[in-house]
């Protein structure tokens, strides 16, 4: 059986194929490549369906194809000529996808475009698909997101995508419940509602025995909003692939004043949202630009976030560095905001290599509950030093690794002497942080302590130069003696 590493080396080359064959742009080559894992997925799915109606002798529940769609199925035509490969994925599966599942999910696939240009580019990518061993979900899941973690390749709007185990800390640390109605503003691929639904799965598996809670979860349990159509159709993709078959992933430039009806509909966000440069104030919700007077995108996500949030619903959320001690009346007025009107639970201080290799910023996740009457008398604060990675562009997995840590020490937070400020977490009250402006920089409270060294004393180190330098003299002269 293959390792993930062989088969992370498949996709590259899988990659390098299409390149080869004149698709450039990264962008295209992700969402080519995400149509043909969609085809396979729903063909698999098929196979598993069978399989379960042979054991039990019922009829297949919502079967993906019917006996006139054979030749549709990814496990029929893999094995054609490379010529009718083309023409049924073409002319039948390709129009078959664009229009399948919910209303939503066909609006953004029907500008979908089949850019396979050949052929033998099909039957090739088709054959090393195949080999890739993709039975159980968490090896699916990780080479689709190995896949899509190449979008930062492409790009578009500064996008890269936060890794995998990152996500399913943060939908840990936000305790999803089944009756919750989660948000990500700034989707992308949709990682963090994937995150949600895997953990929902694992943790509540009765839920899905509920008729009311597994029809919440189906319909109107997860939001996801982008302004890149590209974004919203693997998003809806791999929100299907992963059991949700009506995903509401919705156009929307979540900052714009076209989103300004949105508010207080959901009851936990989890988002990275974009903060690589500004946005044109014109284009700013009155409603956003009124609690946080800027153009950064950072701060207007945080301002968002408690606009859309019900009351007593929570966030987790990653920032950059600057939003923790920048001195700008808006940074300090958004940080004023969530300890004196919410209540800020905690700040989770990340490495700079958590993103790498694709960018090296500092980060830190902002946990916060929307109480629009203050409540923060205290917070606490985690020094991550460690997520299992080398914190190079390599990000080689090691032992050392904070996060089960962070969990679990967060849970247990106000069970557990979080006094030390020596030790990796601990608590800052509110009043120390008004103190010191409303940074949250945890360097700012952290004691370093510092280990005493002992140095020989001058006169003996000058001494013991002395000896060195006339034993290297001695050495000079007998060189000088041989020549």
């Amino acid at each position: 059986m293959a390792t993930i590493l062989e088969q992370k080396s498949q996709i590259d080359k899988l990659w390098e194929t299409f390149w080869s064959n004149g698709i450039s742009n990264p962008l295209t080559v992700i969402e080519q490549i995400s149509y043909l894992f969609f085809i396979k997925e729903l063909d698999d799915k098929q196979i598993l369906a069978e399989k379960k109606s042979q054991r039990t002798g019922k009829p297949i529940e919502n079967p993906v194809f019917d006996e006139t769609q054979k030749n549709m199925r990814w496990s029929i035509f893999k094995d054609f000529a490379p010529d009718i490969m083309f023409k049924i994925v073409k002319d039948d599966v390709f129009p078959f996808i664009k229009n399948m599942g919910g209303e939503k999910f066909a609006k953004y696939m029907k500008d979908a475009i089949f850019m396979i240009p050949s052929p033998a580019l099909l039957s090739q990518a088709v054959d090393m698909i195949s080999k890739l061993e993709m039975q159980d979900l968490d090896t699916k899941g990780d080479l689709y997101e190995y896949l899509l973690s190449k979008i930062a390749q492409a790009g578009v709007n500064g996008q890269f995508r936060t890794p995998r185990h990152i996500g399913k800390m943060m939908v840990e640390l936000a305790d999803i419940q089944p009756n919750d109605i989660v948000c990500d503003p700034s989707c992308g691929t949709a990682g963090f509602l994937i995150c949600a639904i895997m953990y929902l799965k694992e943790k509540y598996p009765d839920m899905f025995m509920n008729a009311q809670l597994k029809n919440h979860f189906d319909n109107d349990m997860f939001y996801g909003y982008d302004f890149d159509y590209s974004m919203l159709r693997i998003a809806s993709m791999n929100m299907m692939s992963h059991g949700h078959q009506n995903p509401n992933i919705d156009y929307q430039d979540s900052l714009s004043e076209d989103a300004a009806n949105l508010k207080e509909f959901c009851t936990c966000v989890i988002a990275n949202p974009p903060f690589k440069g500004s946005v044109n104030e014109s284009t700013i919700a009155k409603n956003i630009i009124s609690e946080v007077n800027t153009k950064k995108t950072e701060l207007l996500f945080l301002a968002l976030m408690i606009r859309i949030l019900k009351t007593g619903g929570r966030a987790c959320v990653i920032v950059p560095d600057g939003v923790l001690f920048g001195t700008s009346n808006a940074h300090t007025s958004i940080r004023k905001k969530l300890i004196d009107n919410q209540k800020l639970e905690a700040v989770i201080s990340m490495p700079s290599g958590v993103f790498k290799p694709y960018a090296g910023v500092s980060t830190a996740i902002l946990i916060f509950t929307k109480t629009n009457s203050g409540g923060c008398d205290k917070v606490w604060f985690y020094d991550m030093q460690n997520d299992g990675f080398t914190l190079n562009d390599n990000r080689t997995p090691i032992e050392e690794n904070d996060i089960p840590d962070i969990i679990k020490s967060y849970k247990n937070r106000h069970n557990e002497d979080n006094t030390d400020r020596k030790a990796k977490h601990f608590f800052v009250n509110a009043d120390e942080i008004r103190q010191n402006g409303y940074d949250l920089s945890i360097n700012k409270y952290k004691e370093v302590e510092y280990e005493e060294i002992q140095y020989e004393a001058p006169s003996k180190i000058l001494a013991d130069i002395k000896v060195l330098e006339n034993e290297i003299q001695q050495g000079l002269k007998e060189l000088e003696g041989m020549i």
